[in-house]
């Protein structure tokens, strides 16, 4: 998210990139750990009247779990990036896999599309959310596993949620979106103004 956070700061943006280990703990535990200690981090250092989230894939649905919960008295709009809100048809069709299990962890396991699954029991997002999905893949092995468009790893319809305020399909990859130039655009667009540009 290097290129994504260079950006925002030229805008004017004061920000924090949060890194976490992904494959190493569930969802939830992510959620309730590392969102918190980043809106600690960020009212204490700035100040901020707003905190805004820019999250990729998985990390959509962290914000997802946290914001279920709790939502910051100072709360802004949220962008996700290429996120599993419905799940993932690859999570379906690999994880019963060692070698999944050992790559992606036990968060990546919980990304099934299933009902019972964690990202459709997460219900509907009531705050201004802009989602921006991807339709080009990089491999044809994973997409060749989806149904529709995709981004390699993730179907362009999978992406969307009940609620969202914006939506955009743009044609770059699961991998490497957040460092594209229109991507990046469209983020600053919907924080700024709550919608994507034509």
């Amino acid at each position: 998210m290097q290129a994504m956070q260079k950006k925002l700061k030229k805008e004017g943006y004061q920000t924090f990139n949060c890194s976490y280990p992904s494959r190493e703990h569930p969802i939830e535990l992510l959620s309730e750990t590392f969102i918190p200690q980043a809106i600690e981090f960020c009212n204490k250092e700035y100040q901020p009247d707003q905190i805004h989230f820019v999250t990729h894939s998985m990390g959509g649905i962290l914000i997802r779990c946290y914001l279920a919960k709790v939502h910051p008295h100072n709360l802004g709009r949220v962008v996700m990036l290429a996120p599993p809100n419905a799940g993932s048809e690859l999570v379906d069709k690999l994880s019963r896999f060692q070698l999944f299990q050992l790559i992606n962890g036990p968060a990546g396991k919980q990304l099934g599309t299933e009902a019972s699954d964690l990202p459709k029991s997460l219900g509907p997002v009531d705050y201004q959310c802009g989602i921006i999905a991807g339709n080009k893949s990089l491999n044809p092995l994973t997409s060749a596993l989806i149904p529709g468009e995709d981004d390699g790893k993730v179907s362009t319809l999978s992406t969307q949620v009940s609620g969202m305020t914006d939506y955009l399909v743009v044609p770059h990859s699961h991998t490497f979106m957040m460092s594209q130039q229109i991507v990046i655009e469209q983020t600053i667009n919907f924080l700024a103004y709550g919608g994507f540009h034509d």
